[in-house]
């Protein structure tokens, strides 16, 4: 058997130490390498908009990469999301996920993704409740004597939202089912809108968001009755609970990062340490009270057990209350 020389020992050796490195998993390779995408589903100046370009100013500056905003919009966001899950799963493409992610699996029966199935749950943001909001003219100042109203009124009272399956929506749906009242959908064009009618007095009650209410409830061009959440909330955190009412009622925005399937362990847990790390940062701490909205930390299991609870719950009342797309 030949020896090998100095100098074939030398190369072998340099080839085997490079094996665990050449051989280690795409995904332990040195991530982000270049700028991480976020793809936001609905309009910039919205809701997730404003959280996706919140976390993903502090996102950039922990991973040291520009993280990119896209907005890709129509089809109540499933454009957006489809295009995540088809993506290549290395990180670079994440989705900005919200209710209306959990409403579209049954709102619209034939989509092209399966969106428990085909993302991996990577961090929660921010959760932001909802307030109910009437106009002045309805008489009650109270939910008991709204749904004494609504109940005496069926059919007769307009409930505007930010578009059909929207949180908004979603919430006075929900509303109808629990409280065994009948108000009537009407779709808008972003809450903005649908706050202007319900000033006008061309509806009657909005389950708005509750970042940016303050100023008409306190001018009273707007009364509000309570809030979604069935944790009492800091913003408005006067107002009294759905829920000591209709018990069981619980209804809020939220907002999370998720990343195609199959996107490796490592960089999804990192991602997640990151977003976690923001919720102790003074200064990001403070932006999400000015959006109106409370960290939702966890673990990326939690994460994706929310989006799975939160998709069954609202199969639920878009079947009772037969909710159709536009």
């Amino acid at each position: 058997m030949t020896t090998p020389s100095r100098r074939q020992f030398l190369h072998l050796a340099a080839v085997a130490a490079a094996l665990p490195a050449l051989q280690r998993p795409a995904g332990a390779q040195a991530w982000p390498a270049k700028p991480v995408h976020i793809v936001v589903g609905f309009a910039a100046g919205g809701g997730v908009d404003i959280t996706a370009r919140l976390i993903g100013q502090w996102l950039s500056e922990r991973l040291g990469q520009s993280v990119v905003i896209e907005n890709r919009t129509g089809a109540d966001g499933n454009i957006a999301t489809e295009a995540v899950v088809n993506a290549p799963a290395d990180g670079y493409t994440l989705l900005l996920a919200a209710l209306p992610n959990a409403v579209n699996a049954t709102l619209y029966p034939k989509l092209n993704f399966n969106f428990v199935r085909d993302i991996a749950p990577v961090a929660g943001v921010m959760r932001v409740p909802m307030v109910v909001l009437v106009h002045p003219s309805v008489p009650a100042t109270t939910i008991p004597e709204f749904i004494a109203y609504a109940k005496a009124n069926p059919g007769k009272i307009n409930m505007a939202s930010a578009g059909t399956g929207s949180a908004p929506h979603m919430a006075g749906e929900l509303f109808n089912v629990m409280a065994r009242v009948n108000m009537v959908h009407v779709p808008y064009r972003g809450q903005g809108p649908a706050l202007g009618d319900l000033i006008g007095g061309q509806v009657q009650v909005v389950f708005a968001a509750a970042a940016g209410t303050t100023d008409y409830i306190r001018t009273g061009k707007l009364r509000a009755l309570g809030i979604t959440m069935a944790s009492q909330a800091e913003v408005l955190r006067d107002l009294p609970k759905v829920g000591d009412f209709v018990p069981g009622y619980e209804a809020d925005q939220w907002y999370g990062i998720v990343a195609p399937k199959r996107t490796p362990a490592d960089i999804v847990d990192r991602l997640n340490k990151e977003v976690n790390a923001s919720f102790s940062d003074a200064t990001m701490k403070a932006r999400f009270a000015e959006a109106g909205g409370e960290p939702l930390a966890g673990s990326p299991d939690a994460f994706g057990r929310l989006i799975a609870d939160e998709t069954e719950k609202w199969a639920k009342v878009i079947r009772s209350g037969a909710v159709k797309a536009d």
